[in-house]
């Protein structure tokens, strides 16, 4: 074991994942879904990077720079992001956060608690939600 592993590498470990899931799955379309937004000097200020795969999505990295919190920017780019999977089929969006980071917003949001793991890190937990697209498909 090292703790370092060189990104091609990491990239090839991947491939080889995806590689599987799609062959076990059939499901063999999944496209990226994001959104980065910056300011007048190209500077980051928020974004949203994610997928969807297989009638799902999944937002992997949400971040708002401080200054632009509490705005509505945090808000506007997860439905948009909703709104994008839901275009391309997708039923439920998942989310993984953390109890330091933003459990309430995704809640806020209509998203719900499918899972918790205590003590990760140590001291909080990490939270799983969902968020279903269509209701009418429990």
């Amino acid at each position: 074991m090292t703790d370092h592993v060189d990104a091609a590498g990491v990239e090839e470990l991947r491939s080889h994942v995806i590689a599987y899931n799609l062959a076990a799955t059939g499901y063999t379309t999944g496209v990226p879904l994001g959104c980065l937004v910056r300011d007048s000097s190209g500077r980051l200020i928020a974004g949203l990077d994610g997928f969807t795969w297989g009638g799902y999505a999944k937002i992997e990295w949400l971040w708002v720079q401080d200054a632009h919190r509490r705005t509505g920017l945090g808000t506007r780019l997860v439905e948009e992001a909703e709104r994008e999977s839901a275009r391309r089929g997708c039923v439920v969006v998942r989310v993984d956060t953390h109890t330091f980071q933003a459990p309430d917003f995704y809640a806020r949001l209509g998203y719900s608690l499918i899972g918790r793991v205590r003590d990760t890190p140590v001291g909080h937990e990490e939270v799983f939600m969902q968020k279903r697209l269509h209701p009418e498909h429990p």
